[in-house]
């Protein structure tokens, strides 16, 4: 059995970090975890390719080569998604697709004639078998959420690792939390499951084996939403670098309630995470009780930020304007509050109702809804009528991202990040990928770029102050340069 694997073209957007891979010399950021983790169910005997189009093309060949192509997509990756089905069907071979795109949205997508909707560890065999003989169903959809115990370690043979600045891998599925605008408990539940710590560290192992010796994005929506569970993978996590003098860091995801839990902070930098992505939303006491983000309220959540700095991770945050209880000086408040907390990446997007979600069931029933969401977070655009004018928010949401993204506010809030993060111990590793980077960032950020006055006054204040951190400053500055272009585009 011949089985092609296709991850679709990811558009250029916030997590794309296009703008910056040219920096590195990579072709994209992420491998396509979900593909590799769904290879590992398939039969070791069967001839499996995978083709990433964020590394390289779909060639007519590959498509006539295969007997089944199996696709797997986010919301944001509709267009190619789109393009691929035409390919297929132009040459006679059926999809089968899952991800996030069609667990929420299969309807509109009448030209794919097969489906896995939600997880797929249960349900594998029966698709496997069917693969086998010819007789794949329309759908597929386990009854339940599955014990993620059962999944396998993803086939990372598939892939040059090479091409990607970071890999992945994922810990738990599920959050405790309910908020009105996310889809993480539509489409993985909110009783966080996890793999046991063994399981992880065969994957980590796995990496290390081939050479990786870079960032590994743990994909969680919640590192944290299983405390227990999460410590004992730390203390493995920890136990195993010992042993085995792992190079490799991490970032995640996690709600800020990791700031109250300053062991597992401590932990979480012993073990390597450098980076935390934490959705803040709003400063907005009104918008956070609005959108049910209630353990994020009744909380200094600047102060909590910096307890997160100052433990020794660095804070990415997401932020969403577009509530119904925002005022007109929304855009200024959410300002002020990331230039204040020194939240060099943060992720502003207007509000968005994804399907199936509550919000989105909300304002069906409003008769607001105006279509369906694009998945690209930095859409400057709203899918529904929002309770503010809608040119005000989004003229100003563009306006707020281009002056977040100058030169001189965004080093500001790099210094802001400086004094407030304690560096670890740790020796960092300069490869020759870093040197290539800072080389290309001197000419493109101090020489050819509007703000290279900036950037110099940055440079060497930080170099001259804080030399301990300097690795970390320059690499956000050439990660600031993707996130001014992405802004410069709304």
């Amino acid at each position: 059995m011949k089985v092609l694997l296709v991850s679709p073209k990811t558009p250029d957007t916030f997590w794309s970090f296009k703008h910056v891979l040219r920096f590195v010399a990579k072709q994209a950021a992420f491998p396509p975890l979900g593909l590799l983790t769904v290879a590992a169910m398939l039969p070791r005997d069967w001839s499996l390719k995978l083709v990433d189009l964020n590394v390289t093309r779909l060639d007519d060949d590959d498509i006539r080569d295969a007997d089944y192509v199996l696709l797997s997509a986010m919301i944001v990756h509709q267009e190619s998604v789109r393009e691929i089905a035409r390919r297929c069907a132009a040459l006679g071979k059926p999809i089968l697709a899952g991800g996030p795109l069609f667990t929420t949205g299969h309807e509109a997508f009448p030209e794919i004639p097969h489906f896995v909707l939600g997880e797929a560890e249960i349900i594998m065999p029966q698709v496997v078998a069917d693969l086998a003989a010819g007789t794949l169903q329309p759908f597929y959809r386990a009854a339940e959420f599955p014990p993620i115990t059962l999944t396998p370690v993803p086939r990372y043979d598939l892939i040059n690792p090479r091409n990607y600045v970071t890999m992945a891998v994922q810990f738990s599925r599920g959050c405790p939390f309910d908020c009105e605008f996310c889809d993480i408990v539509v489409i993985n539940g909110r009783v966080p499951r996890t793999k046991s710590a063994d399981q992880l560290i065969a994957e980590l192992e796995a990496l290390r084996r081939l050479g990786w010796k870079d960032m590994v994005f743990v994909v969680d929506d919640n590192f944290i939403g299983n405390k227990p569970r999460t410590r004992a993978l730390l203390h493995a996590i920890i136990a195993w670098r010992e042993r085995t003098s792992a190079a490799m860091g991490f970032l995640t995801e996690a709600s800020i309630n990791l700031a109250d839990d300053a062991e597992l902070c401590a932990l979480m930098v012993a073990a390597g995470f450098r980076k935390v992505f934490v959705g803040i939303e709003t400063p907005s006491a009104a918008g956070l009780e609005e959108c049910h983000k209630l353990h994020n309220s009744d909380r200094d959540l600047v102060a909590a930020v910096q307890v997160l700095q100052r433990a020794g991770l660095e804070v990415m945050g997401g932020f969403i304007v577009g509530f119904d209880s925002d005022t007109r000086d929304i855009f200024k408040a959410q300002f002020d509050f990331i230039q204040r907390s020194g939240v060099v990446t943060a992720m502003v997007g207007l509000l968005t109702a994804l399907p199936q979600t509550k919000l989105y069931q909300r304002l069906k029933r409003e008769d607001r809804l105006l279509g369906e969401s694009t998945g690209n977070n930095t859409a400057a655009s709203l899918n529904f009528r929002p309770k503010l004018n809608r040119e005000y928010l989004e003229n100003g949401y563009r306006e707020l991202m281009r002056r977040l993204y100058e030169p001189r506010h965004y080093y500001r809030r790099i210094r802001v990040l400086l004094r407030n993060h304690r560096p670890n111990h740790e020796k960092l590793r300069l490869s020759a990928v870093d040197l290539q980077a800072f080389l290309k960032s001197f000419w493109l950020l101090g020489v050819w770029h509007r703000g290279r006055f900036a950037y110099w006054r940055f440079f060497v204040g930080t170099l001259v102050r804080r030399p301990r951190q300097f690795r970390m400053a320059i690499e956000l500055a050439i990660i600031g340069h993707h996130f001014r272009r992405v802004a410069a585009a709304l």
